[in-house]
């Protein structure tokens, strides 16, 4: 398994860090390694939520030019 070091933490930040840690029951590491994942996770699916958005824009129905408005047909329709 891999070491990942980090320096330059806030003091803010650690303090909270450490004090999810605590009301988890978890080390401060398992707590640090539990939130990356969660967060690398979330990033992931945010990367996918865009490519299958960009997918349905590129694949939106765009009326031919000319083509009646839906208000107008409905219109016609009702006069007759």
């Amino acid at each position: 398994m891999a070491t990942l070091h980090v320096r330059n933490i806030p003091d803010d930040l650690y303090a909270r860090l450490h004090a999810i840690a605590s009301s988890e029951n978890q080390s401060l590491s398992a707590e640090v390694v539990r939130l990356l994942a969660e967060a690398v996770e979330d990033q992931q699916r945010r990367g996918n939520q865009k490519r299958v958005l960009a997918g349905l824009r590129r694949r939106r129905f765009v009326p031919r030019p000319g083509t009646p408005e839906s208000l107008e047909l409905l219109r016609e329709d009702r006069a007759r």
